[in-house]
């Protein structure tokens, strides 16, 4: 039976994760040329008329680190 190549798969793994940080790079580039962020999809977000935030409630709650 034929051994894994562990350091083929470690490879790939280094690639795909280092092309996904260039796609995130460049959509935060692109979203700060437009002048536009990108919001939370689980944020609840009221909008008045001209596109700007009135209000914004999240559900996150946030972890506190455990005490040592």
């Amino acid at each position: 039976m034929a051994k894994p190549n562990y350091n083929f798969a470690k490879r790939q793994r280094d690639l795909a994760k280092e092309q996904k940080k260039e796609e995130k790079l460049a959509r935060k580039k692109a979203a700060a040329e437009e002048g536009t962020v990108e919001l939370d999809p689980n944020a609840d977000v009221e909008v008045d008329a001209e596109g700007d935030v009135v209000a914004e409630t999240t559900d996150a709650v946030e972890q506190k680190a455990p005490d040592a």
